[in-house]
């Protein structure tokens, strides 16, 4: 799933590439995808890109006065093209959700949105105001701004496991399922701490894990062409997506524990004192 450092990739490309451009075409592939009715997407034709923003994990391409707000959802991406083909794409068919030209069909450049698998979660919104977008409207503060004393204010009180927390979007925005298992083994905590009971120094290193892993994505990322985006994420994991082999910091193997549809990954030795955490599909937890 994209997260806040691809995100916010993506809207610096869009910047960098898109930025002055006007929609000739817009090419909707999905029926599906397209969250709102008015104002219709038949409005984005013959207005300029001002501007690329993100909110979240949402990605914000500014036309003037109106917004088209994109979630990728778990499969979802963003493709840039020099040179859009100018034949309509057939509906229904493949991975193709929406297509935007910013130039003359089958000669200007543009981008596709689109999702792999049979599970059609990308979601494409035209809105006046990016808060008309229910998602946006109650997202938590944006990860990049949180620092100690916010997180101890997030915090407080509540009960949840810090996986839980730390990818609540209404607690806090943009960290997904790979940043937070990054962020919780550079901060040496168990998924599984329940965050109204972790320590000062526990957030302390729970802050500065935040910011450091976060920001080192965003710097990778950024500049990034789009279709490299990927590759360059899971380069600089070094949990995720990496069970069973060794720990970069220890040499323990990571392990992982699965949920229905998603699994995570941590440490032994550097996040939990060497205890392994049962799978959730087992019928008892370790704490």
């Amino acid at each position: 799933m994209p997260e806040l450092p691809e995100v916010e990739a993506l809207a610096h490309h869009l910047r960098e590439n898109a930025v002055g451009r006007t929609v000739t075409r817009v090419d909707l592939a999905s029926l599906t995808v397209l969250k709102t009715v008015q104002p219709p997407w038949t409005e984005l034709h013959g207005r300029a890109v001002t501007d690329a923003d993100r909110h979240g994990k949402f990605l914000d391409v500014v036309l003037g006065d109106l917004h088209l707000i994109v979630h990728l959802a778990r499969a979802g991406w963003l493709r840039w093209s020099d040179t859009l083909a100018a034949t309509p794409p057939r509906q229904g068919r493949g991975p193709l959700a929406m297509r935007v030209h910013l130039g003359s069909p089958g000669e200007g450049p543009g981008f596709d949105l689109t999702e792999a698998g049979t599970k059609k979660d990308l979601a494409v919104w035209v809105v006046a105001e990016p808060t008309e977008v229910a998602g946006i409207a109650r997202l938590g503060p944006d990860a990049l701004t949180v620092d100690r004393a916010a997180l101890a204010a997030l915090f407080a009180g509540r009960t949840e496991r810090l996986k839980t927390a730390l990818t609540d979007q209404s607690l806090i925005a943009g960290v997904g399922n790979a940043y937070s298992d990054e962020i919780m083994h550079t901060a040496r905590l168990s998924p599984y701490a329940t965050v109204g009971k972790l320590d000062a120094d526990a957030l302390d290193r729970l802050a500065e894990a935040v910011h450091a892993v976060l920001v080192a994505a965003v710097r990778r990322s950024v500049g990034q062409h789009a279709a490299r985006l990927k590759g360059e994420k899971r380069a600089g994991l070094r949990v995720h997506g990496r069970t069973g082999l060794p720990c970069p910091v220890c040499g323990d193997l990571v392990r992982e524990v699965s949920f229905a549809d998603r699994s995570f990954q941590y440490c032994p030795t550097c996040q939990t004192g060497g205890r392994l955490l049962a799978d959730r599909r087992m019928s008892r937890l370790l704490k």
